[in-house]
């Protein structure tokens, strides 16, 4: 690529703004319509992905946001937290509802099966683990 072509294909097109620390994490929707941030404010945000408006800003971590995804259905968001715990949340009232508790050091990475019925979660306690979430992630 010429360097013209490249300016071209790396503008911005918005610029979200309404943490008040570091993003570690965005993810889509799976219809695009919407973006989910995880901060060092121990705070997940959904945006409007088209105008950038933010919808909900979504609190219970006592941790640093490290990972953030949407439900494969996109009704359900899960976070990961330097916390030790993992939060499934609705995507659409921004309500918690579940907690995950059994790594015994920070969640780095999180995310949902393609069926939705599970999360696995990467921790820096060196393990991974899997999460039989059926009964909460499509309510």
């Amino acid at each position: 690529l010429s360097m013209k072509k490249a300016a071209d294909i790396e503008r911005t097109v918005l610029t979200l703004e309404g943490h008040t620390d570091s993003v570690w994490s965005v993810a889509y929707s799976p219809g695009g319509n919407s973006i989910v941030s995880g901060s060092s404010d121990r705070t997940i945000k959904i945006w409007d992905a088209k105008t950038g408006t933010e919808k909900r800003t979504l609190k219970g971590h006592t941790g640093r946001v490290s990972s953030v995804a949407y439900s494969p259905d996109g009704n359900s968001i899960v976070s990961g937290s330097w916390d030790k715990t993992i939060k499934i949340w609705d995507a659409k009232t921004g309500k918690e509802k579940l907690t995950l508790k059994g790594h015994t050091d920070s969640v780095r990475s999180v995310a949902f099966s393609p069926d939705g019925n599970s999360i696995v979660s990467g921790s820096w306690d060196n393990t991974i683990k899997i999460w039989d979430v059926s009964a909460f992630s499509s309510q």
